[in-house]
């Protein structure tokens, strides 16, 4: 804990948790790094009441439905691992509800999956997995 959080810790004003905290690191540093890559930024965080999407991108003609996984060097498994059937299926059922918005148009999409590794609580490593799933099953779009 720095000491500006025990500061606030005994203030009685709330402080960020930490997975939190290195989650909003890990989505800021994600979208810096899509965006120096050429992507145009749309949305963050949309929550369709039924999941959430971290970042949604344009990549040319194609909407890019991206998830971001921060995590610290101390980890044994990639990041990625962590989007399973159960998320893959979420995230597929928001990016439909984000194109229902969006009145259906015709565009082409993908699920990317941005591997954001700290150490020291600074980000050391990106990895960027364009493509990294397909729209889950029974979902359908197009």
């Amino acid at each position: 804990m720095t000491w500006l959080e025990r500061v606030k810790k005994r203030m009685g004003v709330p402080v960020e948790p930490e997975h939190l905290r290195r989650g909003n690191l890990g989505e800021r540093a994600a979208k810096k790094f899509l965006r120096e890559r050429g992507l145009k930024f749309l949305a963050a965080n949309f929550d369709s009441g039924r999941g959430e999407i971290d970042l949604v991108f344009r990549d040319g003609d194609c909407l890019v439905f991206t998830e971001v996984k921060t995590r610290s060097r101390e980890d044994w498994t990639r990041p990625s691992r962590a989007v399973d059937a159960g998320k893959r299926r979420r995230l597929s059922r928001s990016a439909l509800d984000y194109l229902r918005r969006l009145k259906a148009p015709p565009v082409k999409i993908r699920f990317d999956i941005v591997e954001v590794l700290l150490a020291n609580g600074t980000v050391s490593e990106i990895r960027h997995l364009p493509n990294a799933f397909a729209l889950s099953r029974p979902f359908r779009f197009g």
